[in-house]
């Protein structure tokens, strides 16, 4: 049977890639601008044809300015598993709305510079090795906005300035940004920035970006470059430097040599989103300072250059560490958006830390190996944070079961020793 349309229903077409990421990122770009996620789908899995309940027409062109999942939105007019049903539900929509032979549409036609675009999209299913003679659905509609996908090229990491060993994927970082809802004006965090690669993101969606970052040489831009055929960084390769080749430099407040396991803030909310990619062990150290040897009782002024003892951080503190931070100065409202490693055959949701002011939004899947991923988890502040005292008791094993996963370096390197003996086996035979 045919879907009948109505005036605030519409047709998402989208990418067919990150797929577990689609849903968070437009149910919160719709939050972002007043709408909400209405369907008549209770689940799309791997389909590219979202059909969904808009309020208004700018809130889908607003949708569509900011989405990098979705290719395009079209006002639909009418669908149908086959080209009757399609002329039926088209038949039912309102008068004043018809097109083509239904109804004389007014005007002339214009190809060159058309004030409007009807388009009919067929689908024909997942597997491109078994299309079907005839389409599952077929869609009617007119053309609202296309999507943010070019962004994806001409922020690419390829092109950019200043890149590092772990600098995030384009696509990945403007992900991130819309599942923080990232708007103007916003002031966003990262307490491990690296080469800053989601500052940039935030920043083109008019944030105003920070972060700190506890290695002194990929703060200051020193040290070995990253880039093949190039042996050491630039005088000018920096994360302001980065900034600047977009266009936005304006939107740079500063970037700072810091350790997350001591913040250096005062009390008080400050954040409208944190947005971070915190290190695994893998290709950048998990590390704070300390020292296991005996504090000395006097403290001595450090000359400038003094470099801190450092020592391991388990992956388990860093995340209790970085809840608490988020609960402490997110606004009421504001985003916590992070990674989280984890060794897939261990893997359950109780495993993602959890805190008591802070509510888990989404939780999406991107896997690394047969064996590992890593999970990009959403959370928002909706609770005061009260004295990070009271918070202490969630390192205890029932409250954190990720502990398990301190040893995930160990774990992800498990599958690469594995093949190796096996290969060398194969080979001696």
């Amino acid at each position: 049977m045919a879907l009948r349309c109505t005036l605030n229903r519409y047709l998402l077409l989208m990418a067919q890639e990150h797929l577990e990421f689609r849903l968070p990122e437009i149910k919160s770009l719709l939050s972002l601008f007043g709408g909400q996620f209405i369907s008549s789908h209770e689940t799309y899995g791997k389909s590219p044809f979202w059909i969904l309940s808009l309020p208004s027409e700018d809130i889908a062109r607003n949708l569509m300015k900011r989405t990098v999942c979705a290719k395009s939105i079209f006002e639909l007019w009418g669908h149908g598993r086959s080209p009757e049903e399609l002329y039926s539900s088209l038949k039912n929509y309102p008068v004043e709305k018809m097109a083509l032979e239904f109804l004389p549409f007014e005007g002339k036609v214009n190809l060159k510079k058309p004030q409007h675009i009807f388009s009919i999209l067929e689908d024909y299913g997942l597997d491109p090795n078994c299309i079907p003679e005839n389409p599952y659905n077929i869609y009617f509609g007119r053309w609202i906005a296309d999507g943010q996908r070019e962004l994806i090229e001409s922020y690419s990491v390829k092109k950019r300035h200043f890149i590092g060993n772990t600098s995030m994927d384009a696509g990945l970082s403007f992900i991130m940004a819309n599942h923080g809802k990232v708007k103007e004006n916003d002031i966003v965090f990262d307490p491990f920035v690296g080469t800053g690669g989601l500052l940039i993101a935030s920043a083109h969606f008019g944030a105003y970006v920070y972060g700190t970052d506890i290695d002194y040489n990929t703060v200051h831009g020193l040290g070995k470059a990253s880039r093949k055929n190039q042996k050491w960084r630039g005088p000018d390769e920096n994360i302001r430097a980065n900034l600047r080749q977009y266009g936005l430099e304006k939107y740079y407040l500063d970037v700072l040599v810091s350790d997350a396991s001591k913040p250096s803030w005062r009390k008080g909310t400050y954040f409208d989103a944190i947005i971070t990619d915190p290190p695994y062990g893998i290709r950048e150290s998990t590390r704070r300072t300390g020292s296991q040897k005996e504090v000395p009782r006097g403290i001595e002024k450090c000359p400038e250059s003094h470099v801190p003892v450092s020592l391991s951080y388990h992956l388990s503190d860093m995340f209790f560490d970085l809840l608490n931070f988020a609960a402490e100065t997110l606004v009421l409202g504001g985003r916590l958006v992070y990674w989280l490693p984890v060794y897939t055959p261990e893997y359950t949701e109780e495993m993602v830390p959890w805190h008591p002011c802070l509510k888990l939004i989404s939780n999406c899947e991107q896997k690394l190996s047969s064996h590992t991923s890593r999970r990009l988890i959403t959370m928002e502040k909706v609770k005061k944070f009260e004295n990070r005292d009271q918070y202490s008791h969630l390192l205890s094993d029932h409250f954190l079961p990720y502990q398990g996963h301190n040893s995930f370096r160990d774990k992800y390197f498990s599958g690469v020793t594995k093949r190796i003996i096996k290969e060398e086996k194969s080979n001696q035979e």
